[in-house]
């Protein structure tokens, strides 16, 4: 039986067409787009030419909601109560809908962003605010997060699609859950090791944490950040191994 692997990465990242080369490079090699919605970066260019050229490629389309933090590239902890985060979401989403419509272009998820994405995955009404955020919307849209957490727990109760997702390029912990950014080691360069990392998260659904042990991780589709240097790299090696193995590259939301 052929496997079929989704691989994401976050773009619309700039400001105008400042990544927009850069993206494309990417949006050759992936099969799902998160697509920055103005909150941590991209503008109303941004978003269309990233839309435009993910609708060219097939790829699939996701808004990639953020806390309202230009300055900290969304990776700022703003503690915002649920009913802001649910209205940040909200627009956010909407926004992106919109932009979607306009390039006759499907929005298929939703992924959020940094800090709202972590604190996400271990905070209940944090969780439920973007589960709400999503459902004000379009409920029938898939929501891609870490498995085992808030996020996932939340999107059951509301019957919204959840979607699991690891990633290639970052650190874990022993309990599941990513290394914070802050500590040395938190963001894997390596390519041949972060390639590996994947293929075993294919093979054996199981990743090695920080401290020796092993996590297991049933993931739908693997993330490389489209901000890391060595991210084209990455794709690049990853896609080649993967269909060298027989294996499918598409979206998990095709």
């Amino acid at each position: 039986m052929q496997i079929t692997v989704d691989l994401n990465a976050d773009l619309g990242e700039g400001f105008g067409r400042s990544r927009l080369s850069e993206d494309e490079v990417l949006l050759d090699l992936i099969s799902s787009a998160n697509i920055a919605c103005g909150f941590h970066a991209g503008d109303a260019m941004t978003m269309r030419d990233t839309v435009r050229a993910a609708k060219e490629r097939g790829v699939s389309i996701g808004a990639h909601p953020s806390y309202p933090d230009i300055p900290g590239f969304g990776r700022r902890e703003l503690g915002l109560p649920a009913t802001e985060i649910t209205r940040h979401v909200e627009y956010q989403i909407r926004s992106l809908t919109d932009v979607c419509s306009a390039e006759a272009a499907v929005l298929a998820y939703v992924k959020p962003h940094g800090a709202l994405y972590n604190r996400a995955v271990w905070d209940e009404k944090a969780a439920a605010a973007v589960v709400r955020g999503i459902a004000k919307v379009n409920p029938s849209l898939s929501l891609l997060g870490l498995p085992s957490s808030e996020m996932s727990r939340a999107a059951e109760r509301a019957g919204m699609p959840f979607i699991s997702e690891a990633f290639v390029d970052r650190a874990y912990r022993g309990n599941g859950t990513l290394v914070p950014r802050s500590q040395p080691n938190a963001v894997i360069h390596d390519v041949e090791s972060a390639v590996e990392r994947a293929l075993t998260l294919v093979r054996m659904h199981s990743i090695a944490a920080d401290d020796g042990s092993v996590v297991r991780i049933h993931a739908q589709s693997l993330c490389v950040h489209g901000d890391n240097p060595d991210s084209a790299a990455m794709l690049r090696s990853l896609r080649a191994k993967l269909q060298a193995a027989g294996a499918k590259i598409a979206p998990f939301a095709a």
